[in-house]
């Protein structure tokens, strides 16, 4: 007889624990949970709540998930031939939620039922779990008990009044309700900007027997300066330019730049969407089959990394002392910093777990490489990499900063120049990441400045005025709403995946570009529950709740008071919705729109296809337009003055796959059809073509030639109409590309010349090598 039943989630865990165990254990898998509360009950209407008795303080009724009783069956079979049950399902609450129920339905007495918790699938840790368990943790239960009774309350009071006011088929969530808000409220943000003027000022200068540099116009008589219009722009150029230019100060000091700290979920899924392009569920499902173990030829399954789902940057004793010997090793002693890095979490981060980090530091990428693809091979290295990095000694740079006058005039330029690369030698870190961990500034590039000197004069090679405009707040991107969500306190690491996933699922936003973008019915949905729901859509609330959940794990507050905290006001605003949310499915809402037949407002209505535009003044007048997922009405043919080339008939825009295109007004008689030019002739060399708007399969936005197929020109970005600077080169179209500190860059499309390039020799060609 075995010694002891282990019970895991996934087969593939149990696969790599077996390995370590032995003869003596016999471990299955659970595959995942195996009860739930039902989704239906033989009393449901569309205001109960399956599986939650409200009278009784909340008590839940759990029931086996359907298609989980063979396996029930299976591990109660294997707890008759054992002494003991060894639950070792994941550290977290969902894991103690597996384990419990699993308890409940094996038929073992209490005595004989042990939980045994690891962070990571080594066979070390495995041997101490085992060899040290303890008993289930109720109060971690009743945390994940009290989420997944606070979410079916919120979902199955909130989902039928959305069928009753809008159509049916809605949903809505506690969490992803509030992601949803932020994004639909950052689009407003973004649509309702009024860009705002400003002129920067730079003056390319030079020491004698220097190269030049590019110094910034920071301020007038002493005083900081912000320029809004041309005219004071022109005026401070023209004065600039007829004042010598001087060294006032300069400032040369040595800054550091710390590692960031080891992965935790929240900035894995940040980084892998950056770095690699993976969606947040993609990354963690890859890191699932490396925690979970992946072959390694002879060596069998072994897990790669330590569990992906915790918000503590902690490191283990044994794993800094690892990673320290392999960096002198590897890099050389200057690498290594006396004393290792200690990072600390957030107030709510639980510290039990540790950061995600690779399991060994005798596994390097190179050394696993052939036995994991491409995508798991991508993100194991920048675990592997950010975890050593987190542990390596600072950059250090030389940085010198120069305020220089003219006159009345004060400009500024820094340079830095890195000294000693230290953790960068393998991780970069990327510009939007939050620097919260830095000391000192973050290097803006390695500038060469020319030695300066106080008092030293400068010669003036040219003035260079660029006029600018503010932008409004950028859209947010997966990595992004997954930052905000955390700094927010917004979920859990372990909720951040599904909740991006479901806004898309349910189309209320839509990823463009790798931007968030609120569908016109998540613009409704959202406006609908602030109006009714403000405390359980504000950002502030849901975070209180996180920490209510938090409360619960502690043992300082039970899961049934934190729930009757909650309902008591959510079914008092539950109540007032009824009557006062406003009822687009009945009534509409009103839009900035006119009927084009009658004159009367146009309604946003719901009908059983979804929403769309229809007359106030119906049944008298029957007029309706339908609305595309982003907002956008379905516009009716734009008529031109141009004429159809085949029968002479007007031309009409019309709305593509593509993008806008002219179409014969006497389709379907008469087929022909052209592209829309943007005004802008097509920049290569002897063709007679216009640049046109077009958008690929995806969605994206791009532009290419009128002439299609016979030219292929084609460019990204919005082509804007000027002379390439290049003296040999005659294209009159050029592409922005992304602004530096100094102001727009344009690139030529033709011979990749950019503007503030020298011009004095013309390109180079390129020489076929061999």
């Amino acid at each position: 007889m075995s010694k002891a039943l282990v019970v895991v989630e996934s087969p593939a865990k149990a696969k790599t624990i077996k390995k370590y165990l032995g003869a003596d254990y016999e471990v299955k898998a659970s595959v995942g949970h195996v009860k739930d509360l039902p989704k239906t009950s033989a009393k449901f209407d569309k205001y109960s709540i399956p599986g939650v008795n409200l009278d009784k303080g909340f008590a839940p009724d759990y029931e086996v998930i359907p298609g989980k009783e063979k396996i029930l069956e299976e591990l109660r079979q294997a707890a008759t031939k054992v002494e003991r049950i060894l639950l070792a399902t994941d550290p977290d609450r969902e894991g103690e939620a597996i384990a419990w129920h699993l308890s409940e339905e094996l038929n073992k007495p209490a005595e004989k039922i042990f939980r045994v918790l690891f962070n990571e699938l080594t066979e070390n840790a495995i041997k101490a779990a085992v060899a040290s368990p303890v008993r289930l943790d109720r109060n971690k239960y009743h945390a994940q008990q009290a989420r997944r009774i606070l979410d079916r309350v919120v979902g199955y009071r909130l989902s039928p009044l959305l069928w009753d006011k809008v159509h049916s088929g809605l949903s809505a969530g506690r969490v992803q309700s509030v992601a949803l808000r932020l994004i639909a409220d950052r689009q407003i943000a973004i649509d309702t900007f009024v860009p705002e003027e400003y002129w920067s000022i730079t003056a390319l200068l030079a020491a004698e027997g220097s190269r030049p540099f590019e110094a910034q116009l920071i301020a007038h008589e002493g005083k900081k300066i912000r320029i809004t219009e041309m005219g004071t722009a022109s005026e401070l150029t023209r004065r600039a330019e007829q004042t010598p230019f001087r060294v006032a100060t300069v400032k040369k000091q040595e800054r550091t730049r710390r590692p960031l700290p080891p992965f935790i979920t929240s900035t894995m899924q940040q980084e892998a969407s950056r770095k690699l392009k993976l969606t947040s569920t993609r990354t963690m499902r890859i890191a699932q089959q490396l925690y979970e173990g992946i072959e390694l030829g002879n060596e069998g399954a072994a897990g790669l990394i330590t569990y992906m789902r915790t918000d503590s940057p902690r490191i283990a004793p044994e794993a800094l002392e690892a990673v320290r010997a392999h960096i002198s090793r590897t890099y050389g002693a200057n690498y290594l910093p006396p004393k290792p890095h200690v990072y600390k979490g957030r107030k709510t981060a639980q510290e039990a777990h540790e950061a995600i980090r690779p399991t060994s530091a005798d596994r390097p990428p190179e050394k696993v490489k052939r036995f994991l693809d491409k995508h798991q091979l991508a993100l194991y290295t920048l675990i592997w990499n950010r975890f050593v990095a987190s542990q390596m000694a600072p950059a250090v740079f030389d940085q010198t900063t120069a305020d220089i006058d003219a006159g009345t005039l004060s400009f500024r330029v820094s340079g830095s120049v890195m000294k000693f690369d230290g953790f960068l030698k393998i991780y970069r870190q990327e510009a939007d990441e939050s620097p919260e961990s830095s000391e000192g500034d973050q290097e803006g590039g390695e500038t060469q400045l020319p030695r300066l000197t106080a008092g030293q004069e400068l010669s003036l090679k040219r003035m260079s005025p660029r006029q600018h405009f503010t932008q409004p707040p950028p859209a947010y991107t997966e990595a992004s709403l997954i930052k905000e969500l955390e700094e927010k306190g917004i979920g859990r690491p372990s909720t951040y995946a599904e909740t991006v996933t479901t806004i898309q699922k349910r189309k209320y936003v839509e990823l463009a570009e790798k931007k968030f973008r609120p569908t016109v019915l998540g613009r409704v949905i959202a406006k609908l529950l602030v109006g009714s729901f403000p405390r359980l859509l504000d950002s502030g609330f849901t975070a209180q709740m996180e920490s209510s959940l938090d409360r619960i794990e502690e043992g300082s507050t039970s899961w049934t008071e934190t729930l009757e905290h909650f309902y008591g006001p959510f079914q008092s605003d539950l109540e007032r919705a009824k009557t006062h949310m406003m009822n687009i499915r009945r009534k509409g809402l009103p839009s900035q729109e006119v009927c084009p037949e009658c004159g009367s407002p146009l309604l946003l209505r719901a009908g059983r296809y979804g929403l769309f535009l229809g007359c106030s003044d119906y049944p008298e007048c029957e007029y309706t337009r339908n609305i595309d997922r982003s907002g956008n009405t379905s516009a009716e043919p734009i008529p031109t003055d141009r004429k159809c080339p085949q029968c002479d008939a007007p031309m009409l825009i019309r709305e593509g796959k593509t993008g806008q295109f002219l179409s014969c007004s006497r389709y379907p008689e008469c087929k022909t059809a052209l592209p829309v030019s943007i005004g802008l002739k097509c920049p290569r060399a002897g063709c007679e073509g216009e640049l046109t708007q077009k958008r690929t399969k995806r969605g994206r936005i791009f532009y290419s030639c009128t002439r299609y197929p016979a030219c292929d020109f084609s460019m990204w970005n919005k082509p804007v109409e000027m002379k390439c600077p290049n003296p040999e080169c005659d294209s009159t179209v050029m592409e922005p590309r992304r602004a530096t500190k100094a102001g727009p860059v344009f690139q030529c499309p033709v011979c990749k010349h950019k503007t503030g390039e020298a011009i004095e020799a013309p390109p180079r060609k390129k020489v076929a090598k061999g």
